[in-house]
């Protein structure tokens, strides 16, 4: 009985086992690759965008994180650090510039040649990875070509410029790729095709979509930069496609000079009308809030902060000007200084990120606009007549009520006042305020004319 009871124990575990290793892979999780659409101008949302996305990513244990990439370049901060992030992952990452006629351009060739994988779909581009902003300290006419490559003549072009040809070197001979056209594309401004791209060792692969993508690299060895070797298995995953979100869109406004430049011009003046109207609440919260998300945009931006101080400056002598009798010296002098802190503000050669002279002077002239008709405003209300307080009372009429052992009563606008008058007053009279001591009336008699009988 105990045999035939072991021998039942065994055949058990031995089925047990059995249809554990058959129904294993059918019930195990389905391997997922996360595809990440990065659209647009790279700014510091797209840097945010993607740290979010690699998160998510390595979170899901994906096979690869995919980006589909189309975009004209964008801020050398924004695109060092998505590189940075890149050579750091623990997952494999592929950029794939799609769909049919995206470019990688300027910073999107960095991004392009970190990844692990590069791809791109027929009729696409990539390359002009000059650094825009170069062109600000004086060129040569000429191209840089040759042994003239390095000597533009003016050291921070240079400098700026070299320090891009050296970084995207560096990316292209990790990675294996062609690192020639990486510096022709910084020092030429150079352009490739996606056929022209693959035929010279910059890319991977050409791929018409995802799928098509997933297919090509399946069974692909990658050696990530920490030394681990990942095998792709990209049958039957799963796609998590990832656009940007609200986040994403907010941070894609703010992270706009003109957006900030307004949002902190809305904020000093809510908080200057908040001051001079005590109690409004609503320019002063607004106000606030508006201030801080400036800040916070400017925090974001590669912004010089002498140019904040002087935007700032000038906002103030405009302000001043509507108090102070400097006759228009603070005034022009906040206009100019408004200005001059705007062109310092941005310089990175990337229209979307510096801000155009008109764009300031239009800003200028409404502040001063602005600034003039509160001025005008509160001139006005100076010359009108005082409503409340102690000085409402003065050239009041009234009628004396009562007059009882020397005090005299009289009403006035309707309340019950103690009056004092140089001469005798009766009930009946009528009386006109000159002056208030604390809370007794000044008054002097007004002469009543008899009314002439027909």
């Amino acid at each position: 009985m105990s045999k035939a009871r072991t021998w039942a124990g065994s055949l058990l575990l031995c089925l047990l086992a059995f249809f554990g290793a058959w129904l294993g892979p059918a019930f195990a999780a389905t391997p997922t690759v996360v595809v990440l659409q990065l659209h647009g101008v790279i700014s510091p949302a797209s840097s945010d965008f993607f740290e979010r996305g690699l998160a998510r990513a390595v979170q899901e244990n994906a096979e690869l994180l995919v980006i589909e990439m189309d975009t004209p370049g964008g801020l050398d901060t924004s695109m060092r650090s998505i590189v940075t992030q890149i050579l750091a992952s623990p997952i494999p990452v592929a950029t794939f510039v799609s769909p049919g006629g995206a470019r990688a351009a300027s910073a999107g060739t960095f991004i392009l040649y970190a990844s692990h994988i590069a791809a791109m779909t027929p009729a696409s581009n990539l390359g002009a990875a000059s650094p825009v902003s170069i062109g600000v300290g004086g060129t040569t006419d000429k191209p840089l070509t040759g042994t003239d490559k390095k000597t533009s003549g003016d050291t921070m072009t240079d400098k700026v410029t070299n320090d891009a040809a050296a970084y995207i070197r560096s990316l292209a001979q990790l990675r294996g790729r062609n690192a020639d056209f990486a510096e022709k594309a910084v020092y030429d401004a150079s352009s490739m095709s996606a056929q022209e791209a693959l035929k010279a060792g910059v890319i991977d692969l050409i791929a018409n979509n995802v799928q098509d993508l997933l297919k090509k690299i399946n069974g692909r060895s990658i050696t990530l930069d920490n030394g681990k070797v990942v095998r792709l298995d990209t049958t039957g995953v799963s796609l998590i496609r990832i656009v940007p979100d609200w986040h994403t869109s907010i941070m894609t406004l703010l992270a706009n000079p003109q957006v900030a430049l307004v949002l902190m011009m809305v904020g000093i003046y809510g908080l200057f009308f908040e001051l001079t109207n005590p109690g409004a609440a609503l320019p002063g919260v607004a106000g606030i809030i508006c201030l801080l998300l400036g800040l916070y945009a400017f925090q974001m931006l590669p912004v010089n902060w002498a140019g904040v101080a002087l935007i700032a400056a000038g906002a103030t002598m405009m302000i001043a000007e509507a108090f102070l009798p400097s006759f228009g010296v603070l005034g022009v002098g906040g206009i100019i200084a408004f200005v001059l802190g705007g062109v310092f503000l941005t310089n990175t050669g990337i229209a979307e990120f510096d801000l155009s002279i008109p764009f300031l002077l239009g800003l200028a002239v409404a502040s001063a606009v602005l600034i003039f008709l509160t001025g005008m405003m509160a001139l006005r209300s100076r010359r009108l007549k005082v409503v409340s307080g102690k000085e409402e009372m003065l050239g009041l009429e009234g009628v004396v009520a009562s007059v009882a052992g020397g005090t005299a009563y009289a009403d006035v606008r309707g309340e019950s006042w103690r009056v004092k008058c140089n001469e005798p007053l009766a009930p009946g009279d009528r009386v006109r305020v000159v002056a208030m001591d604390g809370l007794t009336l000044q008054v002097i008699r007004m002469v009543q004319t008899a009314a002439v009988q027909p």
